[in-house]
C-alpha cells in the first residue's frame, strides 16, 4: 500500500460471495476492482484462441505478461472450458509470478483498490489496509452455483457441482505455491447463513473504522 492508495484484499473459495461483495465495496468507495481469477482465465483464453499448448510454462508466462487487466470480460471468461484451462496454468510458478506482478501494479491505483482472489491477503497484497476471508460451507456454495445455472435457463446436476466445489477446494488449499488460506490478520465473513447485504454491512463497518483511523 502506498500513501495515496487504500487497498482491500478479499480472499475465499469459489462461490462464497467474495466477487459480489468485492464489487459492492468498490462501488461504495469509488475504488478500482480486480477479480484476479479472471487474469488466469484471460491467459488461458489467449492460449486457447492462439492454439497454443497449455502445458508449456514458458509460453504461458509470455502470454500472462501480455494480459490487459482493463479488458477482462466476466461473461466470456466464465465459460467452463476456459475455467478448466485456467486451472491447468494456474499451478505454474512462472505464470503466477507474472500475474502477481500485474496484480500488484493494479493495487497501487489511487484512490483505492479492491482485489479478490485466493492469495491476495497472503501473497499479492500482504500489506493491504483491510483483509477479508469470505467463506461458506461447500454445500451452500454448490447450491448457489446450481441455482445460478438454473436461473440462466440451463440444466445442472447438483451432485456433480458439489463434487467439483470440493475438488476445487482441495486443489486451491493443497497447492504448494500460494495455497488458499486466510491471512493471519484477515476478518472472517462466513456467508453460509448470511446475506450479501449483511456481509457488506459487516465489511463496511470494518473498512470505515480503518479509514477513520487513517484520516
Amino acid at each position: 500500500m502506498t500513501n495515496e492508495t487504500f487497498t482491500i484484499a478479499i480472499d475465499g473459495p469459489a462461490a462464497a460471495g467474495k466477487g459480489t461483495l468485492s464489487r459492492r465495496i468498490a462501488d461504495q468507495y469509488g475504488f478500482h476492482h480486480l477479480d484476479t481469477g479472471l487474469t488466469y482465465r484471460a491467459t488461458a483464453k489467449a492460449l486457447l484462441d492462439a492454439g497454443l499448448p497449455l502445458d508449456d510454462e514458458a509460453v504461458a508466462e509470455k502470454i500472462a505478461r501480455e494480459v490487459e487487466l482493463a479488458g477482462l470480460d466476466r461473461d466470456i471468461l466464465s465459460k467452463h472450458e476456459i475455467g478448466e484451462a485456467a486451472s491447468r496454468i494456474a499451478v505454474m510458478p512462472a505464470v503466477r509470478r507474472a500475474l502477481v506482478e500485474a496484480q500488484r501494479r493494479f493495487s497501487t491505483k489511487a484512490p483505492g483498490t479492491v482485489l479478490d482472489g485466493r492469495d491476495i491477503g497472503t501473497v499479492v497484497c500482504p500489506n493491504a489496509a483491510v483483509k477479508f476471508y469470505v467463506t461458506a460451507s461447500p454445500e451452500v456454495r454448490a447450491r448457489r452455483r446450481y441455482d445460478e445455472i438454473l436461473g440462466k435457463g440451463l440444466t445442472a446436476d447438483f451432485d456433480a457441482i458439489f463434487e467439483d466445489v470440493k475438488r476445487r477446494d482441495e486443489r486451491d488449499m493443497g497447492r504448494a505455491d500460494s495455497p488458499l488460506k486466510p491471512a493471519d490478520d484477515a476478518h472472517l465473513l462466513d456467508t453460509s447463513e448470511m446475506s450479501i447485504e449483511a456481509a457488506f454491512q459487516a465489511a463496511q463497518s470494518i473498512i470505515d473504522a480503518v479509514l477513520s483511523r487513517n484520516a
